[in-house]
């Protein structure tokens, strides 16, 4: 009869789990939209085919015909539109562009703080079709506002729409809005659309430099009908270095702002796959219900001060959406939890329900099981990466097969802890195997109250234990009654912790599914009353058996196809100075694309300031010399070269006779530049620009960029030893290579500079 409950427990268990990742996110049905003043996942996916064609980096032909789609349908609701075209420099990056950021506002009928309703509409050079990142947003705004405009109601608060250019190169529009726009100081709110993925939950994340509490109430008083968020992000995100155009308004404008942005299928960002097919319909219609709850009430919301001086935990909770409680509540929770542990267990020595040898055996099991389940998972993904090293050729480390892989590592992780906990079977006072995972759980807690608070809904499954606890000392329940009980009592923690198990792995990337193990244990731990019984040979070999089949189709699906695409990369260095000429690759893994330029004389390592910046600091793998193609290098014409007091005063202008996509400046030696300008602009307001060494700045060449101008002063003294590396995207048009195309089961690899001619040379200053 046991073995019945434990499978009713079993069931409860996935039923609660289904039910926590389905409150994330609303259910598609391709349903017709009869009535206009609704939104239209139609209408949105309709504008999304059109700017998601093609490739569409800031400077790109594809960039300037998105720009005019987006303009002219934004006319087309009646909004005058406006194009900010300003050079911005962001130091953090030492990036640099002239961006065309677009602009409409709609007059609202009071004279408050502004609404401001955010996305950008480049894509990530060079590949990304940027139908997720973010054309997801500038659709969700596209259709949001139409849908807004066609109910003929004035808002109380003025709504300005920022649809930014040049995010990818470095939050660059965002920072020529709130750098040089006057109507930067009328804005109250942002509400800021991005994605790192192409599918799944889109999540509320906060940006403040103040506290929370306001926020967040304000945030569910507008009723989304699925808020995703929690605290622990929150935390996280603020201790992190952040990367959304959200975050200049915040650092630059001391703005608050909600980013709604989503993680899922990651394998797709940023690369050619992130297209309007692949872009999943749910996740387009939680940022459509996102939009929809929020402008309708911060339109008419005051938006004058929504800082406050208290910081909240929240968490997606069962029937409430969202749990909410003040940071002060930590302490006074934790504090309140550990003196309840203490009475029940003096109740359970004193009962006889609690042996001191049987609790030490417990903490053995836990530690034990813990250790195994985060150092298996670790192990074992280093090894699978061994197995199939073309893994490696995928940067941001989460794979097509992914979820299999996540769902393995779960069930092995199960496997692993019936296991350890089958040597306690025979353990008759059951109630001490609880007591380790509740002092471990403790322990943790008392660390997120000194050192990371948002995570103090981490106290809820104690309390949830706790009340399991006092039940197994209090109640003589029949064993059969117990496992159900205690299965009901704990389904705010499987509903709160289900979701994070698989965020962690999909959002960092697989070498993260050892937090995920240690997730898993601790949770089990908890939930240990639930589970055990004498006999569990049923559910260890179900699991295990589940773990095989999810590790066989990882392994079935390991390799590349039409659908799942395998990234490689091929670039042609041309030093001008020393006329020499290599091809270098990023690869780990040879393919047949890349075999055409590296054979067995290739080289394996990296060039001298060959590789330009990137987000992971990627290097190549292999180069090979080659013919010197003397292609045409851009011209450097010498300004003014004087010398004043102590200083000497530079400026000079880089110009090129071909397409050039971006210039990258590299210092071989500390350099303390004064007054430094791009394009008459200043770079860190004026102030000292100061790098040891390597790149100081990256221009991107937009559209309307004929030339770039550089002026500075060093001291008269400084010796200058500066490289610019010039960048076009066009080694696979330009005429001087003939190179068979990748087959349709390849991709140019995201997340480095590929397909690309970098000539370098020496400046001569």
């Amino acid at each position: 009869m046991k073995a019945f409950s434990s499978l009713i427990s079993v069931l409860i268990i996935i039923g609660v789990i289904f039910w926590s990742f389905s409150d994330l996110k609303p259910t598609y049905s391709p349903k017709k939209i009869t009535s206009k003043n609704e939104f239209s996942i139609n209408n949105a996916l309709y504008h999304l085919k059109n700017i998601s064609k093609e490739a569409h980096y800031t400077g790109s032909k594809n960039h300037k015909e998105v720009q005019n789609y987006i303009v002219h349908e934004l006319q087309k609701m009646g909004l005058k539109t406006e194009i900010q075209t300003q050079t911005a420099i962001n130091k953090k990056w030492f990036a640099a562009t002239t961006a065309e950021n677009i602009l409409a506002r709609i007059k609202g009928s009071e004279n408050g703080k502004a609404l401001m309703l955010l996305t950008h509409y480049d894509s990530n050079p060079h590949s990304s079709l940027g139908a997720s990142d973010a054309g997801s947003g500038v659709v969700t705004i596209l259709e949001g506002i139409r849908v807004f405009l066609e109910k003929n109601k004035q808002p109380k608060n003025d709504i300005i729409i920022l649809i930014s250019d040049a995010e990818e190169l470095g939050l660059l529009g965002a920072q020529a809005f709130v750098d040089e726009h006057p109507w930067t100081k009328d804005i109250g709110l942002v509400l800021n659309f991005e994605a790192r993925g192409t599918g799944g939950p889109s999540y509320m994340l906060m940006e403040t430099n103040g506290k929370n509490s306001k926020l967040l109430s304000e945030f569910m008083a507008a009723k989304p009908n699925y808020p995703a968020a929690n605290s622990l992000m929150y935390s996280i995100y603020k201790k992190l270095p952040n990367d959304t155009d959200l975050t200049i308004f915040r650092e630059k404008g001391d703005i608050n702002g909600f980013n709604f942005a989503f993680i899922g299928d990651h394998f797709d960002y940023h690369t050619a796959q992130d297209s309007y097919e692949r872009l999943d319909r749910e996740t387009l219609l939680h940022q459509a219900d996102y939009f929809t709850a929020t402008v309708n009430y911060f339109a008419n919301s005051d938006l004058t001060d929504l800082n406050s001086d208290e910081d909240f935990v929240y968490v997606n909770f069962p029937l409430v959406k969202l749990a909410t409680y003040p940071f002060s509540w930590v302490s006074t929770m934790l504090i309140s939890a550990f003196i309840l542990f203490l009475v029940l267990l003096f109740f359970g020595f004193k009962k006889d329900k609690l042996s001191l040898k049987g609790i030490l055996k417990g903490f053995g099991a836990f530690i034990l099981a813990i250790l195994l389940c985060g150092g298996v998972s670790f192990g074992l993904w280093k090894l699978l990466l061994l197995v199939h090293p073309q893994y490696k050729d995928i940067l941001h480390g989460f794979t097509y097969n992914g979820y299999q892989y996540v769902a393995a590592f779960v069930f092995l992780n199960l496997w692993v802890l019936f296991k350890v906990y089958k040597y306690t079977s025979n353990h008759k006072k059951t109630t001490d195997l609880i007591i380790a995972p509740i002092i471990v759980w403790f322990i943790i807690n008392f660390f997120i109250n000194v050192y990371l608070k948002g995570a103090g809904f981490f106290i809820i499954p104690v309390f949830a234990a706790l009340i399991i606890l006092a039940i197994n000392i209090f109640v003589n329940l029949e064993e059969k009654s117990k496992p159900i009980l205690f299965t009901i009592l704990s389904i705010p923690t499987i509903y709160i912790f289900a979701p994070l198990i698989k965020m962690f792995p999909v959002g960092l990337g697989l070498k993260i599914v050892f937090v995920s193990g240690i997730l898993i244990a601790l949770v089990f731990g908890l939930m240990m009353l639930s589970l055990h019984q004498k006999k569990t040979f049923w559910m260890q070999k179900t699991v295990g058996l589940f773990a095989i089949i999810f590790f066989g189709l990882a392994t079935y699906n390991s390799g590349f196809s039409v659908d799942n695409k395998k990234p490689n990369s091929i670039v042609y260095i041309e030093n001008s100075d020393d006329k020499t000429a290599f091809f270098g690759t990023y690869d780990t893994n040879l393919d047949t694309y890349t075999r055409q330029f590296f054979d067995e004389n290739a080289v394996k390592g990296s060039i001298a300031n060959a590789e330009t910046k990137s987000k992971y600091n990627t290097r190549f793998t292999y180069y090979k010399k080659t013919e010197f193609k003397n292609i045409s290098a851009a011209n450097l014409e010498t300004v003014l070269d004087t010398i004043i007091g102590d200083k000497r005063f530079l400026e000079f202008t880089v110009s090129s006779n071909r397409k050039v996509n971006k210039l990258e400046f590299i210092t071989k030696k500390e350099l303390k530049l004064h007054q430094f300008k791009v394009n008459d602009v200043l770079v860190n307001d004026g102030k000292n620009y100061i790098v040891k060494k390597g790149t100081f700045l990256v221009y991107h060449l937009a559209n309307q960029d004929k030339e770039v101008t550089l002026s500075f002063s060093v001291l008269k003294e400084a010796e200058l030893d500066i490289v610019m590396n010039e960048i076009s995207y066009d080694l696979l048009e330009n005429n001087h290579f003939s190179i068979i195309s990748r087959t349709e089961e390849m991709m140019p690899m995201p997340f480095v500079t590929n397909d690309a001619i970098i000539i370098s040379k020496k400046l001569k200053l």
